[in-house]
């Protein structure tokens, strides 16, 4: 059984830094590209960074700069780094695999001081 989830959110002040992670079970996360999408309050769904199998990433222009995503093979997570911190970045952050597709819960980020 497919299964994603995703940890690391909370509560960090405007400018700090939070590392979410999402483990997948059920399946070799290294045999398929994975992605974050996060959704803002009142706001649709979108897309943050991809990961392809062999690793390369890709980011959506607006998020070019401080959203970092990484995968551990070895750990069957993918992660997202985010730095500089800014209250619009409140958002549940969701992974999401392509190849079916699956979500994960989401996770909660709030950036306020």
């Amino acid at each position: 059984q497919v299964q994603l989830v995703e940890s690391g959110g909370g509560l960090v002040q405007p400018g700090g830094s939070l590392r979410l992670s999402c483990t997948a079970s059920g399946f070799l996360l290294s045999n398929y590209a994975m992605r974050w999408y996060r959704q803002a309050p009142g706001k649709g769904r979108e897309l943050v960074a991809d990961i392809s199998s062999a690793g390369y990433s890709s980011y959506a222009d607006s998020m070019k700069g401080r959203f970092t995503i990484s995968r551990d093979n070895a750990k069957n997570t993918v992660s997202l780094q985010i730095d500089s911190l800014r209250p619009e970045d409140t958002a549940v952050y969701y992974c999401m695999r392509l190849l079916g597709p699956y979500w994960g819960q989401g996770i909660q980020v709030t950036v306020s001081s």
